[in-house]
């Protein structure tokens, strides 16, 4: 039976250092997908990149192809297999269905019961599909990842007191300033995460709400959204005089604000705190401007303290919906195990219909005397009663995954009505 493979770095294994270098940008994961199609060794791949997670997820057409796979990785992301090896995880089976299943609910990400995730995991998806890189496999495994998401959210309570990283920065940010309703806020990038960001900021009674993105017109439609401002890109260096706090979330690949620049805004603003919150991977904000005074920078690693908070108070939560993914497991294990007697079915019923076709043609020189629409009206009947005669034993193979050692009714199966099949399994 065909193996899945599940290679990867999250915030458990991977710092963010590691995680940006690792990470796949959109042109990125489409030409790796492109790859896979092409590869006669990967019958079907998805590709997960987010910015606490870049997971591989494939069926290898023999073999496992790990190491093939990391040195996919190696290549493309331009980094020595011994630079990050060490903080891969590697699932197989239903090691690599659970963790997917988990993705999928927010059971495994920095803030458990975030709801992001799982719209980053469908757009994954989607993407994936577009190249057409998943099969049979990978499609109904995802879509099983989805329901179990969907019950996790709607039948436990993790998802109450909505979090995510965004929610989890205005909280750290309220921690430095204790008031939030006298500060002004500029966010850098107009994506999801702002936008969630903005919506905790409104809860936090902020006033004033400046956006700069690279396109002009998606910082205004945000800023529209919420009453704030928003200004060019360019201007982002000129507004951090007037700003208190800076909230980054952009999908560049290279530094979009540093220490200089920094420097020469704490200047004009008579070196009053400044606080920057980076929740972008890549990194937007050059680590270095930490080192200039009443200058303070947080990455998303940071708000691993404000996350572990979280976790502990929705842990009763959590044990409710891990049973829901051991439920999931089971009925996907069900399905999974029921395509390795599919070729059994099929070369039974493939069998007895030419039996009963062979000898129905031996008989209807005898049938001269009945009409065309007779004679296949018997035809009709006689493939009826063969297909009610194998019906029993059918039902029993496509149950064969509840038993311990199905292969030895496959192989009985195989041997009674003398069928050449290749072994599934």
């Amino acid at each position: 039976m065909s193996k899945i493979i599940l290679i990867g770095v999250n915030h458990k294994t991977a710092p963010v250092e590691l995680r940006e270098k690792l990470s796949f940008s959109s042109d990125e994961t489409m030409a790796a997908l492109e790859q896979f199609k092409q590869d006669a060794r990967i019958k079907e791949a998805l590709v997960i990149s987010t910015c606490n997670r870049m997971e591989i997820l494939y069926v290898p057409e023999t073999g496992d192809q790990i190491e093939e796979m990391i040195q996919f990785i190696s290549v493309h992301k331009h980094i020595a297999v011994t630079d990050f090896r060490s903080s891969l995880y590697i699932y197989e089976d239903d090691t690599a269905i659970r963790h997917i299943f988990c993705v999928a609910a927010s059971l495994d990400s920095m803030m458990v019961g975030e709801p992001q995730i799982l719209g980053q995991v469908k757009q994954a998806y989607k993407t994936a599909v577009t190249v057409g890189a998943p099969g049979v496999l990978l499609n109904r495994m995802m879509h099983k990842a989805f329901s179990v998401a969907k019950r996790v959210r709607k039948e436990t309570g993790i998802g109450d007191n909505a979090v995510s990283v965004s929610y989890a920065a205005i909280g750290l940010a309220n921690k430095i300033f204790a008031d939030l309703s006298t500060k002004t806020v500029m966010l850098l990038g107009a994506g999801e995460m702002a936008e969630l960001a903005v919506a905790h900021l409104i809860g936090h009674h902020v006033k004033r709400i400046v956006v700069a993105n690279r396109t002009f017109e998606n910082a205004l439609t945000l800023a529209q959204k919420f009453d704030g401002n928003a200004v060019q890109f360019e201007a982002r260096e000129a507004m951090l005089a007037q700003s208190d706090i800076i909230i980054s979330s952009t999908g560049a690949t290279d530094y979009i604000m540093t220490r200089d620049q920094v420097s020469r805004a704490m200047k004009k603003r008579n070196h009053n705190p400044l606080f920057f919150i980076d929740i972008a991977v890549p990194r937007d904000i050059d680590p270095d401007i930490s080192k200039v005074p009443n200058v303070y920078l947080y990455d998303i690693d940071d708000l691993k303290n404000i996350v572990e908070t979280n976790i502990q108070q929705r842990a009763n939560e959590t044990v409710k919906a891990n049973r829901f993914v051991d439920e999931s497991i089971v009925s996907f294990r069900k399905w999974l195990d029921g395509l390795a007697v599919v070729p059994t079915i099929k070369a039974i019923n493939d069998k007895m219909t030419a039996i009963v076709d062979m000898e129905f043609e031996k008989t209807i020189p005898s049938m001269k005397h009945l009409a065309t629409e007779d004679i296949e009206a018997l035809r009709r009947m006689t493939r009826a009663i063969a297909s009610r005669a194998i019906h029993d034993p059918i039902v029993f193979l496509r149950n064969t995954g509840d038993h311990r050692d199905d292969s030895l009714y496959l192989n009985v199966a195989r041997k009674l009505f003398n069928l050449d099949v290749p072994d599934e399994k």
